[in-house]
């Protein structure tokens, strides 16, 4: 008796990890193909180095929703990202315009802080059409990048903060304090800044993953409905597959197990084809039948693809397949770790050392 409870959790596991297998990818899939996470840094340090463009506008989204419906679609113009330059860093670094320079009011060059980071990180970069698609910079190249600025303005470190200040960058203020907490100290003031941006990416990190969750909920919510997964259903498909596989095992033993063979097999004459087919699709593979497009493998043939919208629709308005939809719905916030860890529980798997 234990085994059927055992078999019943390791199929719905099992179900449960496809499915968040799915969503991973989907999700994934995304973030790739539209490079939502080089945005999405870029976009952050573009508010740190550079400031709110001036029409008050932030280019870090301040909504969830705003990082997957804004950034990834947006306008050439509107990318913050810096366009790719395949050319490694040059070897001297400009310095910044002149006081007098920065002071003149309205004729003030603009000092565009984001595309001057950028043209020391070059190296770390790679082609991907015409933007970069740096998705990750070391801390330790960050404090680099950020000492061969400081090392091209008279000055040093004093007269960069200056220039920071006056051209109104939100850097000015993150990095004065660690200036001072280095009391002077060139090391401490690189290692500081290195410190500073590994926290200020962690920060960034949380900030990332709290937004896709919302994208990832949405995605659950979606393959759920298309495969119309109703767990509830498919616990019972479970158990009743091991009561039949039972009932043909009863029947190799010549003992008395015939009446599982027989309800399901009682419109067809051959009963070997009957139970061929029926091992042939389990429960797990009859989840896929109700999808709004379901796969069909026909004994002979090749498989073919088929329109399921009547099935699945009325599946889907049933509310007495609502509570099993809901059940699949919170499985899948899980994640694909979380069951591919209960799974190797339940059958003993272990890690596979390097």
């Amino acid at each position: 008796m234990i085994s059927v409870y055992v078999d019943l959790a390791i199929g719905l596991v099992l179900a449960f990890l496809l499915l968040s297998l799915l969503v991973s990818g989907i999700n994934e899939g995304m973030v790739r193909l539209l490079s939502i996470r080089s945005k999405f840094l870029w976009a952050y340090l573009k508010d740190t180095l550079d400031g709110p463009p001036a029409e008050g506008e932030s280019h870090l989204p301040s909504r969830p929703m705003d990082v997957f419906a804004r950034l990834p679609f947006a306008r050439k113009g509107r990318d913050p990202r810096p366009v790719h330059d395949p050319e490694p860093s040059p070897p001297v670094v400009e310095p910044m315009p002149s006081d007098e320079a920065l002071r003149a009011g309205d004729e003030a060059p603009r000092v565009d802080m984001t595309a001057r980071l950028y043209a020391r990180l070059r190296e770390i970069d790679h082609a991907k059409g015409r933007r970069t698609s740096i998705a990750t910079i070391p801390p330790n190249r960050f404090g680099v990048a950020v000492m061969e600025m400081v090392s091209a303005e008279h000055g040093g470190v004093e007269g960069f903060l200056k220039k920071l200040e006056e051209i109104g960058s939100p850097l000015h203020g993150h990095l004065s304090g660690v200036w001072k907490s280095a009391a002077n100290d060139l090391e401490r003031f690189r290692k500081g800044t290195e410190e500073w941006f590994d926290g200020e990416m962690q920060r960034l990190s949380m900030l990332y993953r709290r937004y896709v969750r919302w994208v990832v909920a949405l995605l659950g919510l979606l393959v759920v409905l298309a495969f119309s997964m109703d767990s509830l259903e498919y616990a019972k498909s479970l158990l009743r597959d091991n009561g039949y596989r039972a009932g043909v095992a009863a029947i190799a033993g010549d003992s008395d197990g015939l009446s599982a063979l027989r309800t399901r097999c009682a419109e067809q004459t051959d009963p070997y084809a009957c139970v061929t087919e029926s091992f042939s699709s389990p429960a797990l593979v009859q989840i896929f039948d109700h999808s709004i497009v379901s796969l069909r493998m026909p004994e002979d043939g090749a498989p073919g693809i088929s329109w399921n919208f009547g099935t699945w629709a009325e599946r889907i308005i049933t509310p007495g397949h609502w509570p099993g939809f809901l059940l699949s719905f919170v499985a899948l916030l899980f994640g694909a770790s979380f069951w591919w860890d209960i799974l190797r529980r339940l059958t003993g798997l272990r890690r596979i050392s390097p």
